[in-house]
This record gives C-alpha cells, sequence and structure tokens, in this order.
C-alpha cells in the first residue's frame, strides 16, 4: 500500500507582525472591496476531487472556506532541470539561483566558480574529473534537504526529484471572500498561497541553512524546486504558470494567497512595477480591492506577509 501525507495548510494566522499599515495607498472602500476568491481559475488537472465550501474556525469565527486538495505537481511545464551533472554543462541542463536580488544560470560554469562567487575555498562541490556532487536518489534528497544536513552530503548540488513525493497531498484552507486586516500577519510553516496550476507557493528558501553547508538548491527556470515537506513549490514567479489577464493595463494574476487575496505578477502590460506598495508586497485598487503583488524573481520572497 502506498503511503499519502496530508499536509493541511491552513489560513495564516499563528502571530501578528504589528507592523504598521500603509493607509496612503488606497481609500477605505477599495480596501473593504473584498473580491471572492474564483475557483473557476484553478486548472483541474492538479486538484484532487472537487474544490468544496466548508465552514471552518478562523480565530473563532465560523468562516466560509474552499479546501482545495492537491499534489502540488505541474502540469503547464516541464519540472526541472535543476543541478548540472559536470562543470561543462551549459545554463540549458540546469536551473536558476538567486544572490542578492539577481538572478543566476546554474551552468557547470557557475559550479565550478562557487568558490569564487562566494569569496570561499571551501565551496568545492566538483571533482577531479569535472563531475559535479549530486544528490541522485530519495536517500541523498532526504540527507540533504533539511537544516542540519548530513555530513556525506555537504558540498553537494541538491536536487529532489517530483517523483520522490507525488503521492504527497496538500490541503489549502482559503476563505471565500477575503477581509482585510490593518495588521499583517507573519507566515505559518505551510505555503503563502497557491498557483492555479495546483502548485503552492512558498515562503522565501532558507539560503542561510542551505549555503551553511556549502549546499546549493537551485530553482528550475520556472521558479520551482521540491522539498521532503511539500513536494514541487515556487520560490519565484517567473511566467510560467496561468494567467489571468485584466481589461486594463494591470499586471495578470496568477494565484491566490492562503488568506484569499488575489496575487499578480510584478510588471503591467507596459512592463511597469506597481508603486506604492505595502510591507506585505499589496496595495488596492477599485477594480481589484486589496491584492498582492509577486516579488522580482530574485528577491526569494513572492510575498512578504499577509494582510488578511
Amino acid at each position: 500500500m502506498k503511503n499519502y501525507c496530508l499536509l493541511i495548510i491552513t489560513i495564516a494566522l499563528f502571530g501578528s507582525c504589528k507592523l504598521k499599515p500603509d493607509s496612503n495607498n488606497a481609500s477605505e472602500n477599495s480596501l473593504q472591496n473584498s473580491i471572492p476568491v474564483n475557483k473557476s481559475y484553478f486548472i483541474t488537472d492538479n486538484i484532487i476531487g472537487e474544490i468544496i465550501e466548508e465552514m471552518v474556525d478562523l480565530r473563532g469565527k465560523q468562516t466560509l472556506c474552499y479546501l482545495i486538495k492537491s499534489k502540488s505537481q505541474a502540469s503547464e511545464h516541464k519540472m526541472g532541470p535543476w543541478c548540472p551533472r559536470h562543470i561543462e554543462d551549459g545554463k540549458e541542463k540546469a536551473g536558476i539561483w538567486f544572490d542578492d536580488g539577481k538572478v543566476y544560470d546554474v551552468s557547470g560554469h557557475f559550479i565550478a566558480e562557487l568558490n569564487e562567487f562566494y569569496e570561499d575555498e571551501k565551496w568545492k562541490i566538483y571533482n577531479e574529473d569535472g563531475s559535479i556532487n549530486v544528490t541522485d536518489s530519495k536517500e541523498a534528497c532526504l540527507g540533504a534537504a533539511k537544516p542540519d544536513v548530513e555530513e556525506e552530503y555537504k558540498n553537494h548540488c541538491v536536487e529532489c526529484l517530483p517523483s520522490y513525493f507525488e503521492n504527497q497531498i496538500s490541503t489549502f484552507v482559503i476563505p471565500v471572500n477575503p477581509i482585510y486586516q490593518k495588521s499583517s500577519q507573519r507566515f505559518g510553516r505551510g505555503g503563502i498561497g497557491l498557483a492555479f496550476n495546483g502548485v503552492k507557493f512558498d515562503p522565501p528558501a532558507p539560503t542561510h541553512a542551505i549555503l551553511a553547508a556549502h549546499t546549493i538548491a537551485p530553482l528550475d527556470d520556472h521558479g520551482g524546486h521540491v522539498n521532503p515537506h511539500g513536494g514541487y513549490h515556487y520560490h519565484a514567479v517567473t511566467g510560467s504558470t496561468k494567467e489571468i489577464e485584466q481589461k486594463d493595463n494591470h499586471a495578470p494574476m496568477i494565484g491566490y494567497a492562503i488568506d484569499g487575496f488575489g496575487i499578480y505578477a510584478l510588471l503591467d502590460k507596459k512592463g511597469n512595477k506597481p508603486e506604492e506598495l505595502d510591507e506585505c508586497g499589496g496595495h488596492s485598487d477599485e477594480e481589484r480591492g486589496y491584492h498582492y503583488h509577486a516579488g522580482a524573481p530574485g528577491d526569494n520572497q513572492i510575498i512578504k506577509c499577509l494582510h488578511g
């Protein structure tokens, strides 16, 4: 019998940042203009069963929510590649990495020069024959993809395959009618939202823990990689997934945050970034109410916190 792991991801109400809300960039009316979640936007390929409605207790309030079950396996695009196998491999055989807001192709050449990139001579994850140390099994993935990396998997390019965790099921609990809160909320331990293809948007990748073991865990060109706790998930938005175009020049919608507010791409149709975003990466207008904009791919931060 196959083992199925049920990961319940609830709305992030575990604590409040108590950050000062930005009240200068939106009218009170537009903040209160709550746009209901449109479940028809989701691609059904990766949604398990029907999206159901259920009353859920959130902070003592019975709240109508959508329960969405997904295996978080992309169908719109190929997942991977992540790690090159040889220092002569080009960028087409690998993914991307980010540092200080910039995105880098993890080619074999990039791997070979990590010691210079991070100014640390301990960085050497390739062998004398040019082959690169890659976690090429589920056992190796489990040994490397955690804060306390096992000794034998240090100095590796960490690659976990979606097939290792293809039977994991995530249940997303999203309010049907989001409600704006003046105080922002920190993320919980689960996902921060959901793309329309059923793949989870995750909090920032724990780069400090990854790099401390002289490992690197590339994203694929679509902004995703795999870990044992949530399967395939996105840390960056690169334009690979379904978008809902807007009637005006506004950036397209790419998914929903776990609090029910929409997440939109960074750039509008003219290539301009949004103005006057608050501390979470959100703002409001009369058409869409309060909503978020995804950060740039190199930011390691799709959204920064929650206002729902």
